[in-house]
């Protein structure tokens, strides 16, 4: 059965072998994708590191509030210390919630990769088997995978807006 495959698949190649300049417009549409992966791939970078901050920071404040919790069962904490212990409990909560919103937009940044290396490779099938039936449902794979990255961004957007109110709320109870 792929043996018999195969040699179709070369035939099909070999018998129809296209102009230069077919090749080259297969390979331009290949391309608008394959530049979204990059792009993507950027975005994914940027929010790994974040994701990898943000999960730092968890760390750091949960250990800080385990201390506190042990000095608690020692001896009742200051008044400064309670409004510290206090506002490591609210700085958790909102940074799990911002940790989710990190994790939304790392997910939407990769399914868009996925239909993009998707929309490019049945794009390349589609041509080397002659389906144009296939363009309109390619083209929805790459608005679906725009509308992904859209997605992601929004994701990032409203994470960093959440992130200046944990740092304004830090500020603000410190004071």
């Amino acid at each position: 059965m792929g043996a018999i495959f195969f040699i179709y698949l070369t035939k099909k190649i070999f018998n129809a072998m296209p102009d230069l300049s077919s090749i080259v417009q297969i390979i331009q549409l290949m391309l608008a994708p394959g530049i979204m992966i990059s792009a993507c791939g950027l975005l994914l970078l940027g929010m790994n590191n974040k994701y990898s901050l943000v999960v730092n920071r968890i760390r750091t404040l949960n250990e800080e509030r385990r201390r506190a919790l042990h000095k608690l069962g020692e001896h009742e904490l200051s008044l400064q210390e309670n409004v510290r212990f206090e506002s490591i409990t609210k700085q958790l909560e909102r940074l799990t919630y911002r940790v989710g919103l990190v994790r939304n937009a790392v997910l939407s940044y990769t399914i868009a990769v996925a239909l993009f290396v998707l929309t490019s490779l049945l794009i390349g099938i589609g041509y080397l088997f002659d389906i144009t039936r296939m363009n309109s449902f390619i083209t929805v794979l790459f608005l679906l995978g725009m509308v992904s990255v859209l997605f992601g961004v929004l994701f990032a957007a409203y994470e960093t807006y959440k992130g200046y109110e944990i740092v304004k709320y830090e500020v603000e109870s410190e004071e």
